[in-house]
């Protein structure tokens, strides 16, 4: 049972509140007007889906530098909340080099509030999702109980593809051409683009990703108010578009999830397009409930669940010194001066970096995290407060 959801979307908020049953805020989650997170200390599962765009490839990855970045905040509640496991998903950019310190310091918090975090890729079409969905999923436990974490296998064996999943909605007015759309549509489905108020609408995604969805005849061009008619063209020549209900069934929505949404057609699929797959946010559900109940074995390779994604971040951090390019080499250990110096250029964006010279040779020290984790005077406030109507 839901405590509470949060969410900054008025429209979202009233889909929410219809199929969750629980109470539904709406403002910026990171507002102490908004809610606030002690209330809610003990929870079993504090979850959310952070906003996307600081991290994805398809943006310009600004990380800390994006009013929108709210990850590092959402950690820094876990001390507050206490809550007995945490599941934070984003975009599969967060995965890159560029984010290697981002993600080291995140490890680093979660050590200090004695839980223990790993990273994971999860793909949706492994999970019954007839669509890719790279996305990148932080579990977080206490010490005493990550060891008992196992993430979801994937089901290769039972892949659903768009022809499949569809073909029942595509056939429901009795078009003719239902058989040949479904050969057509013989595969998985790339990654549904929800937009942002900043951008996108409800089409399919950018230029690529419309080019995908056409080699599954599937026009990506817009959102469909009605299935095609029985005379409708075949999809050789005028292909069909997606409606609200195709779009939620290649998320993972079913009928029998009776899942009601709230708004105009652009909200609808926004809503749906931004979602974190069901069947993949239960599939990892169902394992965080079992490692809480302790069951089966502790992990063999639980030595090594907490790997290092950057050795130069974490030298720096837990130096009380400046270190020379020669000794972050060796921290690094994965060769040469120049690799150090592109970690430094990436966590220079989201750290302060100074560089002193000591008898003739550059050192350096790792100054503050640039990110916003809830200071009242970040320039954060500012922005969202003038732009509230675009930030989403």
């Amino acid at each position: 049972m839901h405590r509470l959801a949060v969410e900054l979307d008025g429209t979202a908020a009233d889909t929410l509140r219809q199929n969750l049953g629980a109470p539904v805020v709406v403002g910026d989650v990171a507002n102490p007007d908004v809610w606030n997170p002690a209330d809610f200390a003990g929870v079993s599962l504090f979850a959310g889906g952070v906003p996307c765009p600081p991290f994805s490839a398809a943006g310009k990855q600004l990380g800390t530098s994006d009013e929108r970045d709210l990850f590092a905040w959402a950690i820094e509640q876990i001390p507050v909340i206490q809550p007995k496991a945490v599941l934070l998903e984003n975009v599969r950019g967060l995965a890159a080099p560029r984010f290697a310190a981002y993600r080291q310091r995140i490890l680093d918090r979660l050590e200090e509030f004695d839980f223990i975090g790993e990273w994971k890729l999860l793909h949706a079409s492994d999970f019954g999702v007839p669509q890719l969905r790279p996305r990148f999923v932080l579990v977080a436990l206490p010490a005493a109980d990550m060891p008992y974490f196992r993430w979801p296998e994937p089901d290769v064996k039972n892949r659903v593809t768009v022809g499949d999943s569809l073909y029942e909605l595509m056939a429901s007015n009795g078009w003719k051409h239902a058989n040949a759309w479904r050969e057509m549509a013989n595969d998985i489905g790339p990654t549904l683009v929800g937009g942002s108020k900043k951008h996108g609408g409800a089409d399919l995604g950018p230029t690529r990703a419309k080019q995908a969805w056409a080699k599954l005849g599937v026009d990506g061009r817009g959102v469909a108010d009605d299935v095609p008619r029985a005379d409708a063209p075949a999809p050789s020549v005028v292909m069909p578009r997606l409606t609200i209900e195709m779009a939620a069934r290649i998320q993972g929505w079913t009928d029998e999830d009776k899942y009601v949404f709230s708004g105009r057609k652009t909200s609808q699929y926004r809503q749906i397009g931004n979602a974190f797959p069901p069947p993949v946010a239960k599939a990892i559900g169902e394992r965080i409930a079992a490692a809480l109940r302790h069951d089966g074995e502790p992990r063999a390779d639980f030595a090594g669940i907490t790997q290092l994604h950057d050795p130069v971040y974490r030298a720096l951090a837990r130096s009380e010194r400046p270190l020379s390019l020669e000794e972050l080499v060796e921290a690094y250990n994965e060769g040469s001066e120049a690799a150090v110096q592109q970690r430094l250029a990436a966590l220079k964006r989201d750290f302060e970096l100074t560089v002193v010279l000591e008898d003739g040779e550059e050192r350096y020290s790792l100054g503050e995290f640039k990110g916003f984790t809830g200071q009242s005077g970040h320039w954060r406030h500012e922005v969202v407060a003038k732009f509230a109507s675009r930030v989403s």
